[in-house]
């Protein structure tokens, strides 16, 4: 009878547990955003080079959430930072290259967080709209720069004000950051921070601390990156074409860097990246803001470090389109869990919006991932999304691609070029290697899932592909 007496304490004092954490629901949001932060770049993932080490991710993959399946809808940087705001697809929102500058009537959920009382902050790298950094609606405290930025003694513009400040960028930021949350502590106002990092953005700057860590380290070169008639069976001619181009390892950056040198100082950049981490979650504990703060950690789009051949993001591999996620909320986010659901860039604002009980009038794609967060079992519905990526005239060497990724198969299509296709297994073949579009038993698959592809566009208004005005092109870059 005593042990049936115990066993029903366990299993209450269990469900209390998991109530509680259901019940404390933070009500601030910080965003960590990084750029071309590849999703298994992370040291506690097995696929991780062995040398490589990022002590603040893996804490809050320990202390919180993973999520092992999350995406991009455009893998590149101004289209998939107005998905991250917006919830909607590039070709809804309409930034969709990073020249393009946001239009008039696009709202970001920020300004719903400000409308009803929240202090908001932007703090980085901003990119849509190249030219601009000045400050944008729905953020009370505005730190940015211009295009992409430089990663020492950088210009910002601090409020409207343009200020010269010497130092690195990613430890700059962090400063402001940590800065505006003092503030925060201070007032107990509820807030939302976005910092937004210029790192691991090539070409690669690692802090002055951490250059040459990795020097002499052997580099794990990707199974696919052999220039072997096996490795291009049933490829499309782009890709091999693109291997000896600025995206290419073997012209990487018009030979800027060799492969070798190009991956350690990936990895070398990288390091501040997490060290920034570390700080913001160490203040938020000192501060007593934690019990009360969902810190999410995310990329603007994956990487590809020799896969296929290829470097940089645009195509629709996993490497390209992958991104690390992590979510860390003590009390609220049971410590390790991993979450295996399929999530999306787009899925990111309509989450904040619902645990801060916010409402919006933004039309959304995306769908909150929030009950996840404390229930990752939780049953989800069918999450398979479109990608697109369009031509861009400075970087021509990627064509437009439309793609359907779900929990399985993805299906890519390329527009305006008479290339093959391709089909993927991801649960048989993860790493893209046997294109399935000309299988026999596959055709059906192929067809039902091309269907789908346009019927989504078709729903959606999307059948309009955009023609950019282009004045100049990486392969008019000097070579001395």
């Amino acid at each position: 009878m005593r042990w049936l007496l115990i066993l029903l304490l366990t299993l209450t004092t269990s469900w209390e547990t998991f109530a509680q954490f259901r019940e404390r629901r933070p009500q601030n949001v910080v965003l960590i955003l990084s750029d071309d932060h590849r999703y298994d770049f992370m040291s506690f993932m097995d696929q991780a080079p062995d040398f490589l080490e990022t002590p603040g991710m893996d804490r809050m993959a320990r202390e919180g959430a993973h999520l092992r399946n999350a995406f991009v809808t455009t893998s590149l940087c101004s289209p998939s930072r107005a998905s991250i705001l917006t919830g909607q697809y590039a070709h809804r929102h309409g930034v969709v290259d990073n020249t393009t500058p946001v239009p008039p009537d696009v709202r970001f959920f920020p300004q719903d967080l400000q409308a009803a009382g929240y202090r908001t902050a932007f703090i980085g790298k901003w990119h849509m709209g190249e030219a601009d950094d000045h400050p944008r609606p729905g953020f009370d405290y505005w730190v940015s720069f211009r295009g992409q930025g430089v990663y020492y003694n950088p210009t910002l513009n601090v409020n409207g004000l343009r200020v010269r400040r010497e130092g690195y960028i990613t430890d700059l930021l962090t400063d402001y950051a940590i800065e505006w949350l003092r503030e925060r502590a201070a007032d107990g106002a509820p807030f939302f921070l976005y910092l937004s990092h210029k790192a691991v953005h090539a070409e690669f700057e690692p802090a002055e601390r951490y250059a040459g860590r990795y020097a002499g380290v052997a580099i794990p070169y990707p199974p696919t990156m052999a220039n072997t008639e096996s490795n291009y069976r049933n490829k499309p001619h782009w890709v091999q074409a693109q291997r000896k181009s600025w995206h290419g390892v073997d012209y990487a950056y018009h030979g800027q860097f060799d492969f070798d040198t190009f991956y350690r100082r990936y990895a070398e950049t990288l390091l501040a990246l997490d060290e920034s981490i570390s700080r913001v979650l160490d203040f938020l504990e000192q501060s007593g803001l934690a019990e009360n703060t969902l810190v999410i950690y995310m990329s603007d789009n994956g990487f590809l470090l020799g896969e296929h051949g290829l470097i940089d993001k645009r195509n629709a591999y996993e490497e390209s389109i992958r991104i690390p996620m992590l979510a860390w909320a003590p009390g609220y986010i049971a410590p390790g869990a991993k979450i295996d659901a399929l999530v999306r860039n787009i899925d990111i604002a309509p989450t904040i919006l619902e645990l801060t009980g916010v409402s919006t009038t933004i039309l959304m794609d995306g769908r909150s991932f929030l009950g996840l967060l404390t229930d990752p079992q939780a049953n989800e519905e069918d999450r398979e999304f479109l990608y697109e990526y369009y031509w861009e005239y400075a970087f021509p060497h990627t064509p437009t691609t439309f793609a359907l990724r779900g929990d399985r198969f993805k299906y890519i299509f390329y527009h305006g070029i008479w290339d093959i296709q391709e089909l993927y297994d991801l649960e048989l073949d993860p790493l893209e290697q046997h294109n399935l579009i000309f299988v026999p038993a596959y055709q059906s698959l192929v067809q039902q899932m091309r269907n789908r592809l346009f019927d989504l566009l078709e729903e959606a208004d999307a059948m309009r592909v955009p023609v950019r005005r282009g004045s100049w092109q990486a392969g008019e870059r000097k070579l001395d």
